[in-house]
């Protein structure tokens, strides 16, 4: 394991110089974001990040990693491979006394800052811009293309909306059936088990 670390800010918030992105961001890249809770425990929630200058990403409704934003107003952003931490960190509670997890091949500490506001149906979003403060490579892997794992991802997008009243759950569920052979037919034994994970989670 490495610690390829990127200055910026250290964990104790003394600046050290300027931080970039650990990665190279394109079009949306989920991720994990772990976020300092009033209980002192850090959530873990996914978090699309929007490539651009800045990166930016919205929260929907009131959830922990909004509020979180709103009292801390940093986080960290945490590139993981395994579908079962993003599962769990997508469609349940995850709180932890680390803000980093063990699956993290790489992490940003950011600070954000809401830009934009509005709803979509009944749910409220809030846009947010994310500015690496520190950054680091916990290790570097050889990637490689795994389907069952892109259908986890979906999975858990289509999950998430099983109960909102603006999607069509019959086309939800017709969707989730789908990933579900995806899995079965090219995923390994953690993606089918990220997958029993939303089955857990939701009302699926």
């Amino acid at each position: 394991m490495s610690d390829d670390r990127n200055a910026g800010t250290d964990r104790e918030g003394e600046s050290t110089g300027p931080a970039e992105w650990p990665v190279a961001l394109a079009g949306v890249t989920e991720s994990v974001v772990t976020t300092l809770g009033p209980n002192g425990l850090w959530n873990a929630a996914a978090l699309g990040l929007h490539a651009g200058d800045p990166v930016t990403a919205r929260t929907w409704g009131n959830t922990r990693t909004r509020r979180n934003f709103h009292r801390q107003g940093t986080g960290y952003v945490q590139f993981v491979d395994d579908p079962v931490d993003f599962a769990d960190a997508a469609l349940s509670i995850v709180e932890r006394e680390e803000p980093v997890l063990e699956s993290a091949n790489a992490w940003a500490r950011v600070a954000v800052d809401r830009v934009d506001a509005g709803s979509e149906g009944d749910t409220e979003w809030e846009e947010w811009t994310l500015r690496p403060l520190e950054s680091a490579v916990e290790r570097e892997t050889v990637p490689t293309i795994d389907r069952g794992f892109g259908a986890v991802v979906e999975a858990t997008v289509a999950a998430s909306r099983l109960a909102v009243p603006e999607y069509d759950e019959r086309e939800l569920r017709d969707r989730l059936a789908y990933c579900a052979d995806v899995v079965d037919r090219a995923g390994g034994p953690r993606e089918r088990e990220a997958l029993e994970r939303v089955r857990d989670h939701t009302t699926w």
